[in-house]
């Protein structure tokens, strides 16, 4: 049986990620995918991209990561705001960015599940959605229909129960709405195998040092829209709502 993790939404909030790596240590897990956001939004996107790219083997970009980089690939955004993230990064990590797919997937105990981010190749699959609002999730974009799918973006985990299969969140590892904390997944089960076995799936739930968290942005010269992102990893309230 092997331990697959799965993480998203980071966005530069390094102390989640200092949580994060120490239950990474403990579950020992044989394979981590990295589902998209490593940077943007938090204080310090390099330092997250960098641990994302020294701890992940299979990676997917986010609607985030796709911004920055292409803004500064092109070094023109409506959202000038993004510059901030993109000067944390050298050339070599927009390209990497760049060349991250939007897409993937991964067979284990008898499931198929696509693994994407949400945006931007997809839609933002909110917790609130009914069956029928998850079901266009099951199907990627050259047609190809699963029985699972694995996705970040709203920054809320679940596990729901559809008439496809599962729609499994990751939650947030760095910007959780909702509950606070750092949060991802791990599956539990027989990897590339088409026969229906046991799958354990766990949505982990990891408290953090947010009072660190809000130090560390305070801190920070000229982040945008800090006090919405400190209130944000304070309360859990997405800053659209407050």
């Amino acid at each position: 049986m092997s331990k697959i993790l799965f993480l998203a939404d980071i966005h530069g909030n390094m102390p989640a990620v200092a949580a994060l790596e120490k239950e990474i240590n403990r579950l020992q897990p044989d394979d981590i995918y990295f589902l998209g956001d490593a940077v943007g939004k938090g204080p310090e996107s390099g330092k997250s991209l960098q641990w994302v790219k020294e701890h992940c083997r299979h990676f997917i970009a986010g609607n985030w990561d796709r911004y920055v980089a292409e803004g500064r690939k092109n070094n023109t955004t409506k959202f000038p705001e993004l510059a901030f993230h993109w000067n944390q990064l050298s050339l070599q990590d927009i390209d990497l960015l760049l060349s991250w797919p939007l897409e993937d997937e991964i067979l284990i105990s008898g499931y198929n599940f696509r693994l994407f981010h949400g945006r931007p190749v997809d839609k933002n699959y909110h917790q609130w959605l009914n069956p029928d609002e998850l079901s266009p999730g099951f199907t990627n974009k050259a047609g190809k229909t699963f029985n699972g799918f694995i996705c970040g973006d709203c920054h809320q985990a679940y596990i729901r129960e559809c008439k496809e299969g599962f729609a499994l969140n990751t939650g947030s590892v760095g910007n959780s709405l909702g509950v606070p904390r750092c949060s991802a997944l791990l599956l539990e089960g027989d990897l590339n195998s088409t026969e229906k076995s046991p799958l354990y799936m766990t949505s982990l739930d990891i408290p953090y040092d947010n009072n660190r968290a809000v130090e560390i942005a305070r801190n920070t010269p000229n982040m945008p829209d800090c006090e919405a992102y400190i209130r944000e990893i304070q309360t859990g309230i997405y800053r659209g709502n407050q």
